[in-house]
C-alpha cells in the first residue's frame, strides 16, 4: 500500500475534517472494557507528523524519556493531555509538539483527524495528521524525550511490516500490533494508531485515468 501521486492532498480528503473533530467513542473501547478506570476518559491529542522528503514521505516519532512515570522509553507521537487553555485537540497537539521536540506551529500544516483511540491509562486520544516543513529542526525537551527519528511512511503502510502479537495481561489473552524499524520497537497505542492511518489511506479513491 502507498499514497497516490497526489499523496498528502489525497489523504486530507478521507480524514475527519479539522472543523469537526470526531465525537464518537474510541474505536478500540470494547477491547479495554475491563481495563479502564471508572472515571470518564480524559481528552488528549497527538501529532501524526508527515514529512515530505526527496526519498519519500517520512513520519516523525519520538522515544519517551526513560525516566517518565508512564510509558517510559516507548515509541510515541508528540502529544499529551488537553489543557484548559487549549482551543481544541489541534491546538493541544501543536503545543505539545513544540514543547517536546521544538517544532513551531508555523512549520506544521494540520490535515485532519484519525479515529479516536482509548489508552489503558485512561485517555481518549485524537490523532491529528499534519504535514511538517522538511526544513524543521528538532530541539528535544530532555525531561520528556530521549530521541526523535523518522520512519518511511511506505514501510508503515506495508502490511508485511507489522505483526500481531498475543500476550496474557490481567487474566486473559490480549493482542497488540508491533513494528520493528532501525532498532526501535513500535507497539501498543502508537502501532494501533498507525494501523488506523493505514486504514484511512486505503480509503483514498484510486486515481482516474486521464
Amino acid at each position: 500500500m502507498s499514497l497516490p501521486p497526489d499523496g498528502l492532498a489525497a489523504l486530507q480528503t478521507v480524514l475527519h475534517p479539522l472543523h469537526t473533530p470526531p465525537e464518537s467513542e474510541p474505536w478500540n473501547l470494547a477491547e479495554l472494557a475491563d481495563l479502564l478506570p471508572p472515571a470518564p476518559l480524559a481528552d488528549a491529542a497527538v501529532l501524526v507528523g508527515l514529512v515530505p522528503r526527496a526519498q519519500g514521505t517520512q513520519l516523525l516519532l519520538t522515544r519517551r524519556h526513560a525516566g517518565m512515570r508512564q510509558h517510559a522509553g516507548q515509541i510515541a507521537f508528540p502529544g499529551g493531555r488537553l489543557d484548559a487553555d487549549d482551543a481544541g485537540p489541534v491546538a493541544a497537539a501543536l503545543r505539545e509538539t513544540q514543547e517536546e521536540v521544538g517544532i513551531a506551529a508555523e512549520l506544521i500544516r494540520p490535515l485532519g483527524f484519525l479515529d479516536p483511540y482509548a489508552t489503558i491509562t485512561g485517555f481518549r486520544v485524537l490523532p491529528v495528521v499534519a504535514v511538517l516543513d522538511p526544513a524543521h529542526v528538532t530541539r528535544l525537551q530532555p525531561e520528556e524525550v530521549d530521541e526523535a527519528f523518522e520512519v518511511p511512511l511506505a514501510f508503515l503502510l506495508d502490511p508485511a511490516s507489522s505483526v500481531r502479537i498475543g500476550a496474557e495481561f490481567r487474566g486473559r489473552l490480549r493482542h497488540y500490533w508491533q513494528f520493528e524499524f532501525g532498532g526501535h520497537r513500535i507497539w501498543g497505542a502508537t502501532a494501533a494508531m498507525l494501523l488506523n492511518l493505514r486504514a484511512f489511506v486505503a480509503r483514498i479513491p484510486p486515481p482516474v485515468d486521464a
